[in-house]
């Protein structure tokens, strides 16, 4: 009888043992984790504690070209110079862009006023994507008329895929192209790397929801650089839609993009050439803002060329600025 009460009494005290020792653990935890009877962190008696601040990273794609509109490429980080709000900033990362994946968004308007071009425009457009397409990059097609429907099944590599997408867009009948920016944007918005959206369109829109300051933030929001071929069959035509035109002409060129005209077939195949020459000369420059100057919701970002002899005549293109506090998308 004397073996079960020694197992008893050896239970029993490990019992004791194990409960003070968790208390006693318990206790130093707590001295160590605060230094106040509440249990809140004590800063002042806590020498590790430390002030979270967060500092978002600022990417920066900028496009270089000379006199004539030619890409220039082997630029080094020194031949920048990178201000935000008119101060120098520190470019803390730099890369050429060519390795960097591409996400392509083609916007292509099915519009009424559109649709002797279309046949012509979907055939440019299948030569465009198998010329700048890797099988790191992914594209999306959309068509635009009174709605904007998206001919693919998100992004892909897949050329095959997208020529069918291409192939199956559809004539409508009036113009959502702000509608259209927009749910393009927010759906690069997700995507990581470069994020590129090609227009293809006369310039008019007609039935949008949302207005045009609401197509450009949602484009800067998302980082995309806006390419727009703006189709004129007829430069002299009545009934040209100019006022959209030049909406187009300021979106581009407030994201970082460009816009081209074109009148014929070949000048749309050159439109797109120079479009994907430019996507592999580009660079990145990234910082970290290094201090605040207004409460402005939007800080003005200014890029331009040093050190080399040539700097003066080049155009440096990239995005006006960047907003501080997202939409609600």
């Amino acid at each position: 009888m004397r073996k079960p009460a020694t197992r008893l009494l050896t239970v029993g005290l490990l019992i004791v043992c194990s409960f003070w020792g968790g208390l006693w653990a318990q206790g130093t935890a707590t001295q160590q984790n605060s230094g106040r009877p509440d249990g809140k962190p004590d800063s002042q008696s806590d020498p590790a504690a430390t002030l979270k601040v967060d500092v978002k990273l600022v990417n920066v794609f900028v496009t270089v070209t000379d006199a004539h509109g030619a890409p220039i490429g082997g630029l080094t980080k020194d031949n920048f110079n990178l201000k935000e709000d008119g101060h120098d900033q520190r470019i803390a990362v730099f890369d050429k862009e060519s390795a960097v994946p591409l996400s392509i968004a083609l916007a292509i308007d099915t519009s009424l006023s559109t649709r002797h071009d279309l046949p012509l425009e979907q055939a440019s457009a299948k030569r465009f994507v198998r010329a700048i397409l890797r099988p790191v990059d992914a594209l999306s097609v959309y068509g635009f008329s009174e709605v904007v429907n998206e001919a693919t099944r998100g992004f892909t590599p897949d050329v095959d895929a997208i020529d069918k997408g291409i192939d199956h867009i559809r004539v409508g009948a009036a113009t959502a192209l702000y509608d259209a920016i927009y749910l393009v944007s927010r759906a690069l918005d997700k995507r990581k790397g470069r994020k590129v959206i090609v227009l293809i369109t006369d310039g008019g829109d007609t039935i949008s929801k949302v207005d045009y300051k609401e197509a450009v933030r949602a484009a800067e929001e998302a980082e995309a650089l806006v390419y727009s071929i703006i189709i004129v069959p007829i430069e002299s035509s009545a009934g040209r839609e100019t006022g959209g035109e030049h909406a187009l002409i300021q979106l581009s060129e407030d994201t970082g993009g460009k816009y081209y005209y074109a009148t014929s077939m070949s000048q749309l195949d050159e439109a797109f050439r120079k479009i994907s020459d430019e996507l592999r000369t580009q660079y990145l420059l990234a910082y970290y803002p290094s201090q605040r100057t207004s409460f402005s919701e939007f800080r003005r970002i200014e890029v331009k060329t040093v050190g080399t002899t040539d700097a003066a005549g080049y155009r440096v293109r990239h995005r006006a600025g960047y907003y501080t506090v997202k939409s609600d998308f």
